[in-house]
């Protein structure tokens, strides 16, 4: 049986006019169901993973699941006009944020609009959220300090420029307080910092930036926000927009300072939009790719060679605890991928020693590389000291007789601690801490009271920087403590004990 021209001449024209068809159904879809923030939709054939796509009423949606008959969306606005047979088209941009200076100060959603009533962002740039990290040898490693303000840290577990260092603790230990005061304490160091606040209180982030503008660092800074009260998805996206506005920065040769606070939220937000879109729960119900959730995201954070502008993306993750278990599935994780940790401690906390870093199980991986030298002169001995008061401390709990040597270096480590205790947004220059800290190690504190010591370092700080100005000049600009200089300091240290002495005998 043969088909005639004019069978063959219809069977072609039918099918040219389905062929229309066919091409609308590649780039055009219907909802099929919409709710939660996530809707499925029937089509969109040549949809791309992470591609925006557009929804009546100025809606719009990323595309997340790739299934053989649906395309799982998740929406970034309000859905509540969105309903089921409405048609959706395909935007084919994946999903970009706006980037550049013009969002030095300001306060902007993941999405790169401004939400802090300051009027519109006029950028001319954008850069998409997601992006590959930059190859190991693009990198260097890291050897310049970023400058925290607070002693523990800085002498202790140093940070790096281009390092990932996690902060660690339960709710309410001050893990956010050292983000903040490490921001503060950029202010004339050529440091961008973004903060970006997920799944947190709108009342919380206004106290933030309201912190940020009395210390004039909203002026080198952009918050990200992306409240307890928005969909999952704008959370989810928050920390990616957050880290491609800081990559702006980092191909301009620039050094940039970015706050997660906090990954928690964000992999429960990214749970509970996985479990809507039906993928398959595992470990507490997180779905298999929890992991590669934020080792993607931290791994943007690095030190660039000479040859790629020398930029830096310096990272300070949150992650929450609870009841101080380190050892559960998302802080495992993020342990695992970051270049160290520091864990804040419940009980320090209460007991009144603030920050509440416990020196024992936190730790810089880059160590020592990311100080300068007059402060490795100074601090080496310190966690080393700290290590032995608290055994001393726990054993002379048993016993009332002590010898010399122990009562010697429980006195000390007390001093130690009390030099560390630190008020909240007051963060110390560098040259603070290497002065308190030379004092501390040279034994010019032995017959200070403990209760004495803050007023007595406060005192000695002032009476350098005012009598021997030339002193602090020289370890701000050579970085190092010569033989010279440290005898120098010794001797006007002593002086300023005697003195503070005789003053408290008078009083």
């Amino acid at each position: 049986m043969s088909l005639r021209p004019d069978e063959i001449s219809a069977l072609i024209k039918e099918q040219i006019k389905h062929f229309d068809d066919v091409i609308e159904q590649k780039d055009v879809g219907t909802v099929m169901t919409v709710g939660d923030g996530v809707s499925l939709i029937h089509g969109l054939d040549n949809a791309m993973l992470g591609e925006l796509i557009a929804f009546p009423g100025d809606v719009y949606g990323m595309v997340m699941n790739l299934d053989e008959d649906s395309v799982g969306v998740t929406l970034l606005g309000n859905a509540d006009d969105i309903k089921e047979g409405d048609e959706v088209r395909r935007t084919g941009r994946i999903i970009e944020v706006p980037v550049g200076d013009e969002l030095l100060g300001r306060v902007v959603n993941p999405l790169g609009q401004a939400i802090d009533g300051q009027g519109e962002i006029h950028t001319t740039k954008t850069r998409p959220i997601e992006r590959i990290a930059p190859g190991v040898m693009t990198r260097k490693s890291v050897d310049e300090p970023v400058q925290t303000g607070i002693t523990t840290i800085d002498a202790i577990i140093p940070i790096g420029r281009g390092q990932r260092e996690l902060i660690i603790g339960d709710r309410q230990t001050g893990k956010t307080a050292i983000a903040i005061d490490t921001i503060l304490n950029q202010k004339g160091q050529n440091i961008y910092c973004i903060y970006v606040a997920i799944g947190q209180k709108n009342s919380t982030v206004a106290q933030v930036v309201n912190k940020l503008k009395q210390g004039g660092a909203m002026e080198y800074t952009t918050v990200v926000s992306a409240s307890a009260s928005e969909l999952a998805p704008v959370q989810y996206i928050a920390p990616y927009a957050g880290c491609a506005i800081g990559e702006e920065w980092l191909e301009q040769g620039k050094d940039v300072l970015i706050v997660y606070d906090d990954l928690s939220k964000h992999a429960v937000a990214y749970r509970t939009l996985s479990l809507l879109l039906k993928r398959a729960p595992g470990r507490e119900a997180y779905p298999g790719d929890v992991f590669y959730l934020h080792s993607r995201l931290l791994e943007r954070a690095c030190k660039l060679n000479e040859e790629n502008g020398g930029g830096s993306i310096t990272a300070l993750p949150i992650i929450e605890t609870q009841a101080g278990d380190i050892s559960a599935y998302i802080p495992t994780n993020v342990i695992s991928i970051t270049d160290g940790q520091i864990f804040l401690q419940q009980e320090l906390f209460n007991s009144g020693f603030r920050p509440a870093i416990d020196t024992g199980l936190s730790v810089s991986r880059v160590g020592s590389a990311a100080q300068i030298k007059a402060m490795k002169q100074v601090s080496s001995s310190l966690k080393f000291e700290l290590a032995q008061y608290t055994e001393m401390q726990s054993f002379a709990q048993f016993g009332s007789d002590l010898d010399e040597a122990t009562q010697a270096t429980i006195d000390h480590g007390e001093r130690i601690r009390s030099v560390l205790v630190q008020s909240q947004y007051s963060p110390r220059p560098v040259t603070t801490q290497i002065l308190t800290l030379f004092a501390l190690k040279n034994g010019l504190t032995k017959t200070i009271k403990i209760e004495k010591m803050t007023e007595f370092m406060d005192g000695l700080v002032d009476n350098i920087t005012v009598k021997h100005p030339e002193y602090i000049k020289e370890i701000e600009e050579k970085k190092v403590l010569s033989d010279a200089l440290s005898s120098d300091l010794k001797t006007a240290m002593k002086a300023y004990v005697e003195q503070f002495e005789r003053l408290q005998t008078a009083g």
